[in-house]
């Protein structure tokens, strides 16, 4: 899997990303990847990334986008919907 296709974006103090974190890494240790983070509360560049790829008005974070698939995930998912996002193949 190619690790530079799955972003995430969220805020240093961002309690809804701080719940996604455990699973995040959950996810990169079960499918041996990793997941690229992106903070964007105090990283004018980082936040102007994240408007490239939202393209569907999520707006808020955690915001996670699979550049080979273009799937995207707004806000809090659970592992199932994390994992399905991250498996996708197009």
């Amino acid at each position: 899997m190619n690790s530079k296709s799955l972003l995430m974006f969220y805020g240093k103090e961002c309690p809804h990303c701080e719940k996604m974190m455990p699973l995040v890494e959950q996810l990169e240790r079960e499918l041996d990847t990793s997941v690229q983070r992106f903070e964007v509360w105090h990283d004018p560049e980082n936040q102007e990334m994240m408007q490239k790829y939202d393209l569907t008005s999520c707006g808020g974070v955690p915001f996670f986008f699979n550049t080979k698939t273009e799937k995207f995930i707004c806000g809090e998912a659970d592992y199932n919907d994390l994992l399905v996002w991250a498996k996708a193949d197009g």
